[in-house]
């Protein structure tokens, strides 16, 4: 099963990486295209001058790329080059509409879909351990699961597509809870004095323990906001969420008090920091 991989930023650089480790990979393209070059070069692969060239050469398009337009943009320059044999996966973060007009596209050309966002950052992609929220047809799934594999660790079937975008949305919407909680309850820590590497630690094997205390607790407290999940990628979703909500006469006020922080921190030059930078409106002054 020959694949292909369309965006090579931060998220699917190294999960084409983790695709060719597995000896799926024959293909790349990337917007900028001496990116797609030099990984081909590392990988001894193809790179395509064009997503629709790289569609002709394998069976499973892979995208991952920064937005909705972005999505329907690659799809309709994939349709063309698209029949029965072909599957697209969508692991772009957008909402469910778009999501289901991908699949609208792919399927007019007999081929099938899956929208397939993933959940755990930089380091899950790196390490091959992402969570995939799947929509689309199960049979489709089964067919493309051994090369899933190669880059997560927990692969669930949502649905129609559609689903997994809707999962994901409510997952960027719990990572923002929990976002606000952390930076919050530290600050406070922080500003009583205590030694926040020891409250760190007690506090992680408590109830109030959670993978982002663990993972950004002690580096946050010391100023340094390594990337894992940027700022404004988050902002993006939120805004994806936001608008997913208002359509069906929701409100989400966690979400939109998120996005007014995030802004601010945008704002202040910090959009390309991970998330825990959000302790810097937090932190004592």
């Amino acid at each position: 099963m020959r694949a292909g991989f369309i965006g090579l930023g931060t998220m699917g650089k190294p999960m084409a990486y983790n695709l060719a480790k597995g000896g799926f990979l024959s293909s790349v393209w990337n917007r900028t295209q001496i990116i797609a070059k030099t990984l081909a070069q590392t990988l001894n692969i193809t790179y395509a001058q064009t997503p629709a060239e790289l569609a002709t050469a394998v069976e499973v398009i892979c995208i991952c790329v920064t937005g909705d337009k972005e999505v329907l943009v690659i799809t309709e320059a994939l349709a063309p080059n698209l029949n029965p044999q072909k599957i697209v996966i969508d692991f772009s973060t957008v909402s469910a509409e778009t999501a289901r007009q991908a699949a609208a596209i792919v399927r007019s050309q007999g081929g099938d879909f899956l929208d397939c966002p993933v959940s755990g950052g930089l380091e899950g992609a790196r390490n091959s351990t992402l969570t995939m929220m799947v929509g689309g047809h199960q049979v489709t799934l089964e067919k493309i699961r051994p090369l899933l594999n190669t880059m997560g660790k927990s692969i669930t079937h949502m649905g129609e597509v559609g689903t997994g975008q809707s999962t994901k949305a409510v997952n960027q919407i719990m990572a923002a809870g929990i976002n606000q909680a952390v930076t919050e309850a530290l600050a406070f820590g922080e500003a009583q004095g205590l030694d926040m590497d020891k409250a760190i630690e007690a506090i992680s094997q408590g109830a109030a323990g959670n993978w982002f205390l663990e993972k950004r607790g002690k580096t946050m407290v010391q100023g340094t906001f390594n990337l894992g999940f940027k700022i404004t990628l988050h902002h993006k979703d939120l805004s994806i969420c936001k608008a997913m909500a208002a359509q069906l006469g929701f409100s989400l006020p966690l979400a939109e008090g998120m996005l007014t922080d995030y802004q601010q921190l945008i704002d202040q030059g910090f959009g390309e920091e991970d998330i825990s930078a959000l302790y810097r409106l937090k932190r004592p002054n």
